[in-house]
């Protein structure tokens, strides 16, 4: 069911929101720019999930995160500070995001800062809603003690019939707040078919086009882009369904040398792009096809492996290279010398720019995904596990005849990535080159693209 996009105004009666199974509805925490959103964010989930800093313009994407108030469910998006004065080009790009995340909310949360008592900004982001047919509440923050509450008076000129004075850092009148949207929320559980959809991370050094895959794929601005690096801080999340097949991308913050990552902000960005690759079931690694393949390249790429995660290799920007085979037979030499490692990820050329190009993504996602959660049956594996002791036998230990056919048993332990466990007589004796074979033999008959796979021996 649609997510409705108007609702009465607060003079008149609040209808509870659908409560048959459907997207949870959206609350969008909006204003000027630190004012307090991220930390409010924060506090409602109850996790450091937006960055908080006290520079303007921190949040630059809109960021979403599930929540649940008193059993019932719903989606919070924190913005981009909203400053219509500002002429700076990415406070201009903060406020289209905002505006974006205006338009699809079904209950507003806008949130000024009672210290600093209605300013100017403050006055032109309530004439932006002005024209909002929605449930809007004011929240007024930092009002932590009794002594702050005659800062409320200023903010009466509103018009509201209701002021909802918090303190996001330390929790005060948040509760007060959710009860106030209580009656708005469904009451019916929200499906965990969310949980269960495919995680893709859109990973890579800064300005290689994440942002721009990630709008392409959705096919509307949900991410900011621009050509300066370091665009995106928060790891964003975005629901695609291509062909009634959905997926959960997540675009990363851009991730730098470490020499060249700032304190802060950035380095925490850095730190939460490493995380998402772990939270994610596939990492989708953009290369930047013009200037070929770094260092930077070569450790994201690391990351990726030591985290256990499904890969596929995305060049971008080989649009205008389409046609040059001898210049895509160098490039996929350069990173086959530089990712010897992720021999076994597919590679897609292309161009972020071009959503047709973008599409082609989704058959190899659909291929490594099955990949990726691929289970072998036990009595599979140990008939093609004999048949390979046949021709190559378990290394011999010294002085000792090689050990016969029926001295190993293998099987299956987990996916995601797929994992197997040798049993054999004596563990010690198995060789990493040895391994490498059977998980080259392992590819060759059950394929595994675009997932790693992870051998233990034990004794049996």
């Amino acid at each position: 069911m649609a997510r409705p996009k108007s609702t009465p105004q607060q003079d008149q009666p609040l209808p509870l929101l659908p409560t048959e199974s459907g997207p949870p509805p959206l609350v969008a925490i909006i204003g000027r720019p630190n004012v307090g959103k991220s930390t409010l964010f924060n506090k409602i989930l109850g996790a450091k999930i937006a960055i908080v800093d006290d520079v303007p313009g921190v949040t630059r994407d809109r960021n979403y995160a599930d929540a649940t108030y008193r059993t019932r469910k719903f989606r919070l998006v924190d913005t981009g500070g909203l400053d219509l004065s500002s002429s700076d080009s990415m406070l201009t790009l903060i406020r289209r995001q905002s505006e974006l995340a205006i338009a699809e909310a079904d209950i507003l949360i806008m949130l000024l800062d009672g210290r600093s008592g209605l300013t100017p900004p403050d006055h032109e982001v309530v004439k932006l809603l002005r024209g909002v047919t929605k449930p809007l509440f004011y929240a007024i923050n930092k009002i932590d003690t009794p002594k702050s509450e005659p800062l409320l008076a200023d903010f009466y000129k509103l018009g509201a019939d209701e002021l909802y004075p918090i303190s996001a850092e330390h929790g005060l009148g948040v509760a007060e707040l959710l009860d106030a949207l209580y009656p708005l929320l469904p009451s019916t559980e929200e499906s965990d078919e969310l949980q269960q959809l495919p995680r893709v991370a859109v990973v890579g050094r800064p300005n290689v086009g994440k942002s721009t895959l990630v709008n392409a794929l959705l096919g509307e601005e949900r991410v900011v882009v621009s050509n300066v690096p370091g665009t995106t801080r928060d790891p964003v999340d975005s629901l695609v369904t291509h062909q009634d097949q959905s997926y959960v991308f997540t675009d990363t913050a851009g991730i730098r040398r470490r020499g060249k990552i700032d304190r802060g902000v950035e380095g925490y960005s850095v730190l939460r792009s490493l995380r998402a690759i772990g939270r994610s079931d596939i990492a989708v690694l953009l290369l930047d096809g013009e200037e070929g393949v770094t260092e930077q390249d070569t450790k994201i790429a690391g990351a990726i492996l030591k985290q256990g995660r499904a890969c596929i290799l995305l060049v971008n920007k080989w649009d205008l290279r389409a046609g040059d085979q001898s210049a895509r037979q160098a490039y996929e030499l350069e990173f086959r010398r530089r990712f010897p490692f992720l021999a076994w990820a597919p590679v897609l050329y292309g161009s972020a720019l071009k959503p047709d190009s973008a599409r082609r993504l989704f058959p190899l996602l659909n291929d490594v995904h099955t990949m990726f959660t691929k289970r072998v049956p036990t009595g599979a594996l140990n008939t093609w596990l004999q048949k390979i002791l046949v021709t190559h036998p378990l290394p011999a230990r010294k002085h000792k005849p090689t050990a016969g056919t029926k001295s190993a048993f293998i099987t299956q332990v987990a996916t995601k990535p797929p994992v197997f466990v040798l049993f054999v007589g004596h563990p010690e004796d198995i060789t990493p080159a040895y391994l490498k074979y059977l998980e080259n033999q392992l590819r060759e008959t059950y394929l595994f693209t675009g997932t790693p796979l992870r051998i233990m021996v034990r004794k049996k």
